[in-house]
């Protein structure tokens, strides 16, 4: 098989794992570990053999790797915000520092006493097995769907813990070359100064530098994303140089330091970033996964699924447990589904393979002791199979049973079929009142003092805030919407809203109402690429439907039937705004031509009062 078909297989496999994982609502991570160990196995061929090998762990493969996740730790960096801690700092704080302790110590202890690892191979494992990582974890917060609280918690923990448990591999590894902690405290204390200064001062001058490069204009708005990588990439690579693994820490700290500064917006740059993370994600999990052979699956199995067992049954539940005991910021529930939820991704896979290049080599030349040498190199030799098979069955595990799991302890929603309202005039509070009323969470935004105030008294969940603001964007609790409804009178606004919201719903899921003037001149409309899709049956207007609410008019719900179908539906009602329908996929907006309904679909319409029917 030639390089140019293996390349164009992974790009072709990773995009239709996604596709496939977004058709039939599972985690992407899952299809992609199963295609990528597929590609291995039925072509028999392997991304290593189209490079030439470096020596020792200076791998073209895993310095490309290592590139790569500097830019998804970057990119998962700058979706960090210091607001998002008021409600779950604490909670983070002791998850990024006692759960990781907590889970290197009973991790390692277990690899030693059970496995009969080396302690020092069991305590390099134990770190690097702290880690969770934005591949795995932004996945499946997209298809768990829980509360904003649950998924800041997690998304910080993801994103920080990864440079953490990085660093202690690095310190772990110093260590176990050195014989024993005295020997190394020197270097160690080197090590973790050189970090520090590199990894968080370096990052924060470097993040200040880019701020005023960006705030004074010196570089164009086409070049900033892919300025921003050359950035990262000179980042990465510099701290690494300076110190080993320095680089993860220094991404991190860069990308939430420009997240967090306000002179200058970096949106356009997250949302580069966002796509440029899905395409990196589905190569590295196909390449990875598609490394690993049968035959060395098969010699770690066993030892990989009792510590498989061990991480997901008492691990990880200790860590969170303890770590957050007597935590007035988080319930039990709450607790709960953080104790069962730690995926591993490509952080672990990378810093394994580095390492066990690392204790091979120096296994080699007999740095543990004409007794330990063999044994320990042996058993490095099994590490990349073991945190394999880890990442297999963590995903697999937690990628299955994390719905559910949140579902249940009233974490997630049911249904992701909620709407949320831009505006909350009267016509959008008649709507709502009926949707809510039926069992559906809505959530209405307006500026209006009265217009959030009378949504409030009809029981209505609203706020008075601007569907523009980073306060929409970030810090509103979507858990069970799916989509937004533009509608207020300005259509300016709502165009721009149903932008902003597209990377929160898909362009599927973000609607607007038509504008008053149906044809609109090609001088006054507003630009086809910046329109969502139109509200509603025969497009009506906010004018129009503020005038029907006005006179009398009322929503009503029906259930279509074999004897009142769409048809007989039309008849009694001609003049009649079809905007909402609920089936078997949920409840969604109408579109304009919407054709015909099936029967069994609920149909939630706008009535004007003439076509009422009378008053008992």
């Amino acid at each position: 098989m030639s390089p140019l078909v293996f390349l164009t297989l992974i790009l072709v496999l990773g995009v239709a794992a996604q596709w496939l994982a977004w058709r039939f609502k599972l985690p992407s991570i899952l299809l992609l570990l199963g295609f990528g160990f597929a590609l291995g196995q039925f072509s028999g061929v392997r991304i290593d053999d189209f490079l030439i090998q470096g020596n020792g762990h200076s791998s073209p493969l895993l310095s490309a790797v290592g590139l790569l996740v500097a830019i998804i730790l970057f990119e998962g960096g700058l979706t960090l915000k210091f607001s998002e801690l008021k409600e779950s700092g604490l909670p983070i704080l002791r998850l990024c520092t006692v759960a990781v302790a907590l889970s290197f110590g009973l991790t390692t202890v277990f690899m030693v006493y059970a496995l009969g690892y080396d302690v020092r191979l069991a305590a390099l494992i134990g770190c690097i097995l702290t880690v969770t990582g934005p591949t795995v974890i932004a996945p499946l917060l997209r298809h768990v769907n829980p509360t904003r609280k649950i998924a800041s918690i997690v998304k910080w923990e993801g994103i920080v813990v990864d440079p953490i448990g990085a660093i202690l591999a690095v310190l772990v590894f110093k260590i176990a070359i050195a014989g024993d902690f005295v020997s190394a405290q020197g270097e160690l204390l080197q090590a973790i100064g050189v970090m520090f200064a590199v990894g968080v001062i370096g990052a924060l001058l470097l993040a200040k530098g880019v701020e005023l490069l960006l705030r004074n204009h010196l570089v164009p708005d086409y070049l900033q994303p892919v300025f921003l990588l050359a950035v990262v990439a000179l980042a990465f690579t510099g701290s690494n140089l300076v110190e080993k693994e320095a680089g993860l820490l220094t991404v991190t700290v860069l990308g939430i330091a420009l997240a967090n500064q306000r002179s200058v917006s970096v949106r356009h740059i997250l949302e580069f970033k966002e796509n440029l993370r899905i395409l990196i994600i589905s190569i590295l999990f196909i390449v990875l996964s598609g490394r690993i052979g049968a035959e060395e699956l098969q010699g770690a199995f066993v030892k990989g699924v009792f510590l498989l067992g061990f991480l997901v049954l008492i691990g990880r539940p200790l860590s969170v447990y303890l770590s957050l005991l007597f935590s007035k910021r988080t319930s039990i529930n709450e607790r709960t589904f953080l104790a069962f939820l730690a995926p591993r991704g490509i952080v672990a896979a990378a810093v394994t393979s580095i390492f066990a290049l690392e204790f091979e080599e120096a296994a080699a030349h007999g740095s543990f002791g004409e007794r330990l040498s063999p044994i320990i190199a042996a058993q490095s030799r099994e590490l990349v199979a073991l945190v394999f098979l880890i990442i297999v069955g963590t995903v697999l595990i937690y990628g299955l049973a994390a719905s559910p799991l949140a579902r249940r302890l009233g974490l997630a929603a049911k249904n992701v079929t909620g709407i949320l309202f831009a505006g909350a005039d009267l016509w959008a509070r008649t709507a709502a009142k009926l949707l809510h009323e039926d069992g559906h969470r809505v959530l209405l935004l307006d500026t209006n003092f009265n217009n959030v105030a009378s949504a409030k008294m009809l029981g209505l969940e609203a706020q008075r805030a601007n569907i523009l603001s980073e306060f929409a964007e970030e810090e509103l609790d979507l858990n069970g919407i799916g989509a937004l409804v533009a509608g207020t009178p300005n259509d300016e606004v709502n165009s721009m809203a149903a932008q902003r919201f597209i990377h929160q719903f898909g362009r599927a899921g973000v609607w607007q109402l038509a504008p008053l003037e149906r044809e609109g001149h090609h001088k006054k409309s507003i630009a086809e690429e910046i329109r969502s899709r139109y509200l509603f049956s025969d497009r009506p207007s906010h004018t129009l439907l503020s005038k029907i609410v006005a006179e009398g008019g009322q929503m009503k719900k029906s259930q279509l039937t074999e004897k009142f179908d769409f048809e007989k539906f039309m008849e009694t009602y001609p003049s009649s705004i079809i905007m909402f329908i609920s089936d078997s996929k949920g409840l969604r907006p109408v579109h304009p031509e919407i054709g015909k309904i099936s029967v069994g679909t609920n149909v939630y319409t706008l009535i004007p009062k003439d076509e009422l029917p009378p008053a008992v």
